[in-house]
Parts: C-alpha cells; sequence; structure tokens
C-alpha cells in the first residue's frame, strides 16, 4: 500500500489512525474545547498555555489549525487587497470583479469555519490540505 494513501484500496479501511476526541480534560469534553478553540484566537491560544488543556492532542490539533487558518485567511486578506489595487484600473467591471471575488472567499472562509466547528464537535479532525499537516505536525509535538 503506498505511504500517502487515505485508505486501504482492498478494504477501504483508513490507513492512517484518525484522531478523535476521547473523553473530558478540564472543564470541557475534548469536542467542546476543540470546538471552542475555533471561537478567535483567544480560545485556541489559551487552550494551548493552560494546563490540562495543552496535554491533549485532540486539543492541540484544533488550536494550532485554528491559528493556521486565521494565518491563512490575513494572507488572503492581503492578497485580496493588492488584487483590488490592481482591479480598480478597470472602470465598471473592476469594483465588481473586487466584490464578487471578496463575497465568494468570505462566504468560503466562513463555510469551512462552521464546517470545522462541527466536526470538532463530532469529535473528529477534519484536516485541511496544507493548515492540517502543520496542525498534525505541532499538536503530535509535545
Amino acid at each position: 500500500m503506498p505511504e500517502d494513501a487515505a485508505y486501504c484500496p482492498g478494504c477501504g479501511r483508513p490507513a492512517k489512525s484518525t484522531l478523535r476526541a476521547e473523553g473530558k480534560v478540564g472543564v470541557f469534553p475534548e469536542n467542546i474545547a476543540g470546538a471552542l478553540a475555533y471561537f478567535t484566537i483567544v480560545p485556541a491560544i489559551l487552550f494551548l498555555v493552560l494546563e490540562p488543556y495543552k496535554r491533549s492532542r485532540f486539543i492541540r490539533f484544533h488550536s494550532f489549525q485554528c491559528l493556521a487558518l486565521w494565518v491563512a485567511s490575513l494572507i488572503i486578506g492581503v492578497v485580496l487587497k493588492v488584487a483590488a489595487l490592481v482591479l480598480l484600473i478597470i472602470p465598471i467591471l473592476g469594483p465588481l470583479l473586487i466584490w464578487l471575488l471578496s463575497t465568494v472567499i468570505g462566504l468560503a472562509l466562513f463555510i469551512l469555519w462552521v464546517v470545522l466547528i462541527v466536526k470538532a464537535l463530532q469529535g473528529e479532525a477534519f484536516i485541511l490540505p496544507i493548515i492540517g499537516d502543520f496542525a498534525e505536525q505541532q499538536a503530535a509535538a509535545v
């Protein structure tokens, strides 16, 4: 089986062990704390520094993924601002394209945020393509 395979080609079972919520850490169950990590960066940072939560790999994963998603969102925002400066050269179509791009990307980020919260509440780790790999590496490094 290839090393980068997500599922077994013969039986369809996951090749990697999935990260799941296992119980209660501190005041919150792991799935609630994982979902709370996505509400701004404050809970994510707190969960990474407070003692009972920073030992949970599930909570650390969601906290790191939240922080990485915030950084990616900021980078996307800067790229949109630069694109807006370039697109404003086009008289009528430019502002329309800026509005359309901003709306679509903002809606996509909002939907992604809701999906991450729901998956965390279900006790699962929804691994985003690049950000999730970084979060998994950081969560594993204790």
